[in-house]
């Protein structure tokens, strides 16, 4: 109450009072008063905000801090205030991975088993390349301790618990090589590749090799959640009008759990320059990853390369706990933005390029838009309309898409959203007022292949969802067939336990699962974003197969 009460004086006072900037030497306050304007909303002192680090030519022009880095202690932002950068780690691992592939103690085409030899051997090798191009196909460690009931705010599970867990998946999610699927078990993994041929913890290494010759002196890979970390700023999420700390315990390194400032990823990013750790490392960190069939993807070495609006990119994102990085450089401009926050729902890659679009509009290209057909809407048979609607489902990680007929035309939901479809022929349809360019077109079944909905964004294909057949009503000596214990031994012996409670189904876990499973096909149900196909040995239920998002099909028995 005294928070509340302190606020409706204090929210009055504006951060520009008491933040450390460095003035622009290009631009001018007109550009400065541009960028402040970007991070108006948290530029106050009774909000978590951000840390901003503008460079240009080698030297850091901007600089800023926004909100507070601690509310329960009325600790200012500053550039200095130390940030979890969650997956911004990766490029961290990767160049320490790139350092002994540089000479010679790793091979990037070599099997991870040669390395880690309790991982299971599956149907194709898994390789180095893979790991730091997520394209391994493993199923995702952090949501598989998540499903066999460790608490992300909550519970510390030893480095130990998550390679095992990792170890126990019996199958991956793909085939190794065949696509691109972002997991944090890849870096994760190259982690312990790292320890176990140097030696050295990664932190360790890491300090050694690349933050000591860069002097990155506030930098760190945590692997001791009791550690005290100087001048940290603390996580935070929404809560009601208010906010609650939203700070993690786990101790894995790898594929997060950096801790450093936006100051000493400026000394960083500089690198990709001077190549003070090597030309060839550096320059290796920007390979690509190619699939299987020879597609080029946009992953390198814990980097993503890419363009935007006419120039080439160099960036990663992290977000983790109530913390959300990124690093966003446009090499041929040697034009950096650096931002990291401390409030789960902040996007400091929206906010970065917002920031550049002010610095480099000179050198921008918008993109062309494509004109919208308008004029003459495309007639479509109510009975085609019909015919297209129903629940869909991606058959990969179990996704479900709810397509319905009201009102004379489709909507397209996922989840919670929900996406009115024009049509722009007999089978294709637009995505109305939705905040991205989609099309969905609907293929008709054939050849024993159900009736199947592309899903494109931007053109490209997103989601290919096949449809399921009719769902009858379910009597309540239905739902009984379901209820019982399940057990897992990919989730470490976790059960799952299913009662039938005022006509609805409803799993009981230590980690509680949102609202009661909903029937989308026979067999197949959702719930809060798990999703669930259970199996039959004639008329009994014997198991299930549980995915959710970047894990697929993880099997459990009916004890």
């Amino acid at each position: 109450m005294r928070l509340r009460f302190a606020a409706t004086f204090l929210v009055l006072v504006p951060l520009s009072a008491f933040a450390a900037a460095v003035p622009s030497s290009a631009g001018g306050d007109e550009t400065i008063a541009k960028v402040n304007k970007i991070f108006a909303e948290w530029d106050t002192t009774v909000t978590p905000g951000a840390a901003l680090t503008v460079v240009r030519e080698g030297k850091i022009i901007y600089e800023r801090g926004y909100g507070m880095a601690s509310l329960e202690d009325g600790l200012v932002m500053t550039p200095s205030k130390v940030f979890d950068v969650g997956s911004v780690s990766k490029q961290f691992t990767a160049a320490c991975a790139t350092l002994l592939v540089a000479e010679g103690k790793i091979g990037l085409e070599d099997d991870i088993r040669n390395y880690l030899p309790e991982m299971p051997a599956y149907e194709k090798p898994i390789t180095v390349s893979h790991l730091l191009h997520h394209t391994s196909g493993l199923r995702d460690y952090n949501a598989l301790l998540e499903l066999a009931g460790f608490r992300a705010d909550a519970d510390c599970p030893t480095v130990e618990e998550a390679l095992r867990i990792i170890c126990l998946q019996k199958k991956l999610n793909y085939i190794p090589g065949q696509e691109y699927s972002y997991t944090n078990s890849g870096f994760f993994l190259l982690s312990q590749i790292v320890e176990r041929v140097s030696g050295k913890s990664l932190n360790a290494f890491a300090t050694e090799r690349i933050f000591g010759p860069l002097g990155m002196t506030r930098t760190l890979f945590q692997d001791d959640h009791n550690q005290i970390i100087r001048n940290r700023a603390r996580g935070y999420d929404r809560a009601g009008q208010g906010f609650r700390i939203d700070m993690s315990a786990w101790d894995e390194t790898g594929d997060g759990n950096v801790y450093t400032t936006v100051e000493d990823l400026y000394l960083w990013d500089q690198a990709f320059y001077s190549h003070v750790l090597g030309k060839n490392v550096m320059d290796m960190m920007h390979t690509r990853g190619v699939l299987n069939d020879g597609k080029t993807i946009d992953y390198a070495f814990g980097l993503v390369v890419d363009e935007y609006k006419g120039l080439k990119t160099v960036s990663h994102g992290g977000a983790w706990a109530g913390f959300r990085a990124a690093i966003i450089r446009f090499p041929e401009e040697k034009f950096s933005i650096i931002c990291l926050a401390n409030l789960g729902d902040m996007d400091p890659e929206d906010l970065g390029y917002k920031v550049a679009d002010i610095y480099l509009a000179g050198k921008l290209k918008e993109p062309a838009k494509a004109e919208k057909a308008k004029a003459r809407p495309v007639a479509v048979l109510r009975r085609s309309l019909e015919d297209k609607a129903g629940n869909y489902q991606d058959a990969k990680f179990g996704l479900w898409a709810v397509v319905t007929f009201k009102d004379g035309r489709l909507n397209l939901g996922f989840g919670r959203q929900s996406y009115a479809l024009v049509p722009s022929g007999p089978d294709v349809f637009r995505t109305q007022d939705a905040p991205f360019d989609g099309d969905v077109e609907f293929k008709p079944a054939a050849a024993g292949k159900p009736a199947n909905a592309v899903v494109r964004i931007g053109g490209e294909e997103r989601f290919s969802l096949d449809k399921a057949e009719p769902l009858g009503s379910l009597t309540e000596s239905d739902l009984a067939r379901y209820a019982g214990d399940y057990v897992s031994e990919e989730l470490m012996g976790a059960v799952y336990r299913l009662v039938v409670e005022d006509g609805e189904i409803r799993v009981k876990f230590r980690n509680p699962v949102d609202g009661p499973l909903r029937a989308m096909a026979p067999d197949k149900f959702t719930a809060g974003g798990l999703n669930f196909s259970f199996t039959r040995q004639g008329d009994a239920v014997t198991g299930f197969g549980l995915s959710v998002g970047r894990a697929s099909n993880i099997r459990f028995v009916k004890r």
